[in-house]
Order: structure tokens, then C-alpha cells, then sequence
């Protein structure tokens, strides 16, 4: 989904650790841009820019514009990134050129919505299997997200990625068998024992009335002694 958003770039003259480490001290992120047949150009962007847009609705689908000082200006997306694991702080991002007129490749967040009957009649469980499904489609067609009603499922039911409504010139790549969610009973293995318990219960006075048999053939004998 293509957003009014521009992202500033400097570009870069050299590269390496050691200049990654400078722009990084200076508040920078080093970045890659390329794509659409051009070559790929060394930059560095904002930071809090970058992380704005993973943050947002439409994530890494979020198509902006990248300004380059004194350069090109171009639709792009990001591809790829890295967080530093302890302070997550950005330290690289990959920025792909989009050409507006081309179809593209993009994985679409899936929101179940309602209550499924067989959750609240059957007592079961709603399971979520997949939570997004790739698609194809044109860079202006990119949807935020899918929504699927999951009201009508009842255990033993299941939501498929081909049953998730597209619309324009969108085109499912996901397998349509690939399951987006589906009921399941609930304590199965509890179930299972009840249902074995009177034959347990049925038992139970046999070992009690052996046992009771024991006793009488000890004490029998124990009089036989004393005799």
C-alpha cells in the first residue's frame, strides 16, 4: 500500500564497519538502495524514519518514497533489516525500488473476526494455523490486511487461504488448502478417561472381594496352627 511518506537518504561514499560505525555515532543508518533495473546505491536514512514505517499498519508492505540528497527520488519498500538484539536499535536496512506498473510478491496479514459457533455452542477452541498468506498483485492493490469470518466454523471445521476473499487484480500464491484457522474440541484425553472410568469402577470390587479372600485363607490357616 502506497503511503505520503518520504524518507530522506544521503548518499554514500564509502563503505565498510568502520564507516557503518561513524554513521551510526552520528545518528544515521547505513543503508542499500535497488531494484527496478538500476543499479544499487550506498545511503544512510534516519533511523526513527525506517522504524515508523515497520511500526505502522502496513509494515514492510508500506510503499514510500526514498529522496536522495541531490539525487533520485523513487517508490520503494523495505525488504530487509537488522535489529541489534539488546537494544534494538536499527542497524542496517535493505530498501527495494517498486515499479508502480509491475505486479510484485507480498506476504498479507490474515484477522479472524467474530465468534465461531463451535466455540461458543460446542464449547471448543478457535485455533489460529496461519496468520498471513502471499499474494501477487500491483503495488497500489497491497491491502493493510485480509478480514475472514470464523463465525459459522464448528469443531472440526477449518478457514482455508482459499477461501480468503481478493479482490482487483490480486492473485493467491499460498497453497488454497493452506488452513487460516479451524475449531477444535477441547479435552480430549480427559475425555477419553471418563469415558473408561465405570469399567475401572466395574473392576475396583473384584480386587476388593480377592482381597477379602486372602485375608479369610490367612486367618483360616492361623486357627489350623493354633489347633
Amino acid at each position: 500500500m502506497r503511503k505520503q511518506i518520504t524518507v530522506a537518504a544521503q548518499r554514500r561514499t564509502s563503505r565498510g564497519k568502520n564507516e557503518a560505525r561513524r554513521l551510526r555515532a552520528r545518528g544515521l543508518t547505513p543503508a542499500v538502495l535497488y531494484g527496478a533495473g538500476q543499479e544499487a546505491v550506498a545511503i544512510a536514512v534516519q533511523p526513527y524514519a525506517v522504524l515508523k514505517i515497520l511500526h505502522s499498519s502496513t509494515g514492510h508492505n508500506t510503499i514510500f518514497d526514498v529522496a536522495i540528497d541531490g539525487g533520485e527520488t523513487t517508490p520503494a519498500m523495505i525488504v530487509d533489516w537488522q535489529l541489534d538484539p539488546i537494544t534494538d536499535r536499527l542497524l542496517h536496512v535493505d530498501l527495494k525500488r517498486i515499479d508502480m506498473s509491475k505486479r510484485l510478491r507480498v506476504s498479507v496479514p490474515v484477522q479472524p473476526q467474530g465468534e465461531a459457533k463451535g466455540v461458543k455452542q460446542q464449547g471448543g477452541l478457535l485455533e489460529i494455523v496461519t496468520r498471513e498468506i502471499e499474494i501477487e498483485c500491483l503495488p497500489d492493490e497491497i491491502p493493510e490486511h485480509f478480514t475472514v469470518d470464523v463465525t459459522e466454523l464448528m469443531i472440526g471445521q477449518a478457514l482455508r487461504a482459499g477461501e480468503v476473499p481478493l479482490s482487483g487484480s490480486m492473485k493467491l500464491l499460498s497453497s488454497p488448502d493452506s488452513v487460516i484457522a479451524h475449531v477444535v474440541a477441547l479435552r480430549r484425553e480427559a475425555a477419553a478417561v471418563e469415558a473408561a472410568a465405570p469399567e475401572a469402577a466395574a473392576a475396583e470390587p473384584e480386587v476388593i472381594k480377592k482381597g477379602k479372600k486372602e485375608e479369610e485363607a490367612g486367618e483360616a490357616e492361623e486357627k489350623g496352627k493354633k489347633k
